[in-house]
């Protein structure tokens, strides 16, 4: 049961796209469920009659060759040996969308050689939480949107906190992501007063699967937990000397609303890594692409190059410089993932080769 229903298999946004892929498979009669968390030590999954404490085969661990080759939260997944509250998951079913970002730092284990963290899949709509205070940034709504469309994401805009802002303020930075995005979707909510969560709520239609990514502290378990009507995801108070809110997430998790919408909440980063998200890049910075295919050269970088369509509209004011440059941050940061994936590729088969040619001349050694 699900809000006062029968639990249907469409309630957990599974739709003709999965199904399609289950006929393709010839895997119609098999069990399905969506992973709904994910930990250290395994997954969490559902389906209509229960969820589950599940774990990968063997088999797969050892085939996998990145990160990306795991479930996610969001992911359908084929399971078996289903009983006493535990599975075992066979397989992933494809995915229609996915979010991921470039590991930073040293990583948390889930990376694996691929560099590669995968946020969530099968997503409808990324909500960029964004709050209002000292921290609000373009440039990060920026990174966020253009992993979001790469991955076949809409993403849309929560501008957190209003409480903190007199209307003029909130107006104007309405005005700047609008400038900035277009007509992407902005909702202003507050947790202090209420404002625009009703709102937000609505937004969310049943099925479907909403994505809340930002910055450690923006308010993303706070909103879920409004949206919720409950307290069920721990949140920390504001620090006393940055005014800003804690960040305690530390795992990703599926959530199901009253209206039937279906929410991820996800733990706080503060850098967001670009992968090779060249199509998200391009769909994010839309006007530059446009302007690239009208320079000189079909390889224009658009820093230095004579006859770029790119620098010249940014030299009548065409375009505003802080996107411009935040174009070519990215760009980069791209292109050098790009370059290593190659690298490590390369080295991966050098690898490989090499044990083929060490098995062979053991097996010669022990023969002798």
């Amino acid at each position: 049961m699900m809000n006062g229903k029968t639990l249907t298999i469409e309630d957990l946004g599974y739709d003709s796209f999965f199904e399609s892929s289950r006929e393709e498979r010839g895997s119609e009669g098999v069990r399905v469920a969506r992973v709904i968390a994910q930990t250290r030590g395994g997954y969490r999954v559902k389906d209509v009659d229960g969820e589950y404490v599940a774990k990968v085969t063997g088999k797969r661990m050892h085939s996998a060759s990145s990160r990306e080759d795991y479930p996610a939260v969001g992911d359908w997944v084929e399971l078996s040996d289903v009983s006493g509250g535990q599975a075992v998951i066979q397989d992933i079913l494809p995915r229609r969308t996915v979010i991921k970002r470039k590991s930073v730092g040293k990583g948390n284990g889930y990376e694996g050689k691929s560099g590669v963290q995968i946020i969530a899949t099968n997503v409808d709509t990324a909500f960029i939480v964004e709050a209002v205070d000292r921290d609000f940034n373009l440039n990060r709504i920026e990174r966020y949107a253009a992993i979001a469309r790469d991955g076949g994401v809409r993403p849309a805009v929560i501008l957190n906190k209003i409480d903190l802002i007199s209307p003029e303020d909130r107006d104007v930075k309405i005005a700047e992501i609008r400038e900035r995005f277009g007509e992407i979707g902005i909702v202003t909510t507050s947790t202090v007063s209420g404002e625009g969560v009703q709102t937000l709520f609505e937004s969310l239609e049943a099925g479907k699967t909403f994505c809340f990514l930002g910055s450690s502290g923006v308010g993303k378990s706070s909103l879920i937990n409004m949206l919720l009507e409950s307290n069920g995801i721990r949140t920390g108070e504001n620090g006393t000397r940055s005014g800003r809110g804690k960040h305690v997430t530390t795992s990703r998790e599926m959530y199901f609303l009253s209206n039937g919408g279906i929410v991820i909440d996800n733990p706080g980063v503060r850098e967001v890594g670009m992968t090779d998200t060249e199509t998200g890049i391009e769909e994010s910075f839309d006007e530059i692409a446009a302007l690239a295919t009208k320079c000189r050269f079909a390889d224009c970088m658009h820093e230095h190059e004579p006859g770029c369509a790119v620098l010249a509209a940014l030299g009548s004011g065409e375009i505003d410089r802080e996107r411009y440059d935040n174009y070519l941050r990215l760009r980069k940061e791209a292109e050098f993932y790009g370059s290593s994936a190659v690298e490590r590729r390369d080295k991966d088969r050098n690898f490989g080769k090499f044990m083929k040619i060490a098995k062979k001349d053991l097996k010669k050694y022990k023969g002798l």
